[in-house]
């Protein structure tokens, strides 16, 4: 079952790139090219702007043509994803080794690194969710992550679950700056966000102005809320969430690796 729903897609992602098409005329096209239309659509108007027809057209082939290299969306979006994805050994592993060895400061870069890429490319978020098939260059982050952790005496259960928590909490301070809203549909691309920080600050800054004027109006309802809002505006501390949450799931991973007896 498996086979029959990915299989297509990953031959795509694993396998040689095909042929040019058996009957009618040869186009030029490549799986490449193709991606990287599918790219340039989503990266503009998210990716309920991205179809078959729409890359046929931005490609000028009818979408017949584009069926005879790529089966459908799924697999068009596969692709996408692959090349949006930065290639880890490029850029993520100069990162890494500039961390040093340790593993707690390499994954700290590794979800840095996410994190850029998901603001690079805000629809990544939603395309490399639920079950799909995956390319070498998102196995190559997932392989970089665990090898992070090599060596601290976790399980192979656990080193696996401590990545999908790393990345987690970066998707989530995504999701929170409005990166993912590009990837919904079509009602904006990298500049269409709702909550990001594009219109002067980020998410916290955004949320702090909102909360400052429910403040203003009800504020003697809410007196603790009013507290911390005080204590911010005072002593700073705002647009630190990805650190903090980064640094306190570290911690936690790190009581882990001392109960069990290793370091790094």
């Amino acid at each position: 079952m498996a086979d029959e729903q990915w299989g297509p897609a990953v031959r795509l992602l694993w396998g040689p790139p095909p042929g040019p098409p058996a009957r009618g005329p040869r186009r030029g096209l490549t799986l490449e090219g193709i991606a990287g239309a599918g790219v340039a659509i989503a990266d503009a108007e998210g990716l309920g702007g991205v179809s078959m027809q729409r890359v046929a057209a931005e490609l000028a082939v009818t979408k017949m043509a584009l069926y005879r290299y790529v089966p459908g969306k799924a697999e068009l979006v596969a692709l996408m994803a692959e090349a949006a994805m930065p290639d880890p050994a490029a850029g993520l592993d100069a990162a890494l080794e500039r961390a040093g060895s340790g593993w707690r400061e390499r994954l700290g870069a590794w979800a840095r690194e996410l994190l850029a890429a998901f603001r690079a490319h805000p629809w990544l978020l939603r395309a490399t969710v639920g079950a799909r098939a995956v390319g070498p260059r998102e196995v190559g982050w997932l392989e970089r992550a665990l090898a992070a952790l090599e060596g601290c005496g976790l399980s192979g259960a656990e080193s696996m679950d401590a990545v999908v928590l790393v990345a987690g909490h970066v998707r989530g301070i995504a999701e929170q700056e409005g990166v993912g809203s590009a990837g919904v549909g079509s009602a904006g691309g990298a500049g269409g966000s709702v909550a990001g920080g594009a219109a002067g600050g980020g998410p916290d800054v955004e949320l702090g102005a909102v909360l400052g004027e429910v403040m203003r109006l009800r504020g003697a309802d809410f007196p603790a809320l009013g507290a911390v809002l005080a204590s911010v505006a005072r002593d700073g501390g705002q647009d630190q969430a990805l650190d903090f949450g980064l640094e306190r799931i570290l911690d936690g991973i790190g009581l882990l690796v001392a109960a069990r007896g290793a370091g790094g």
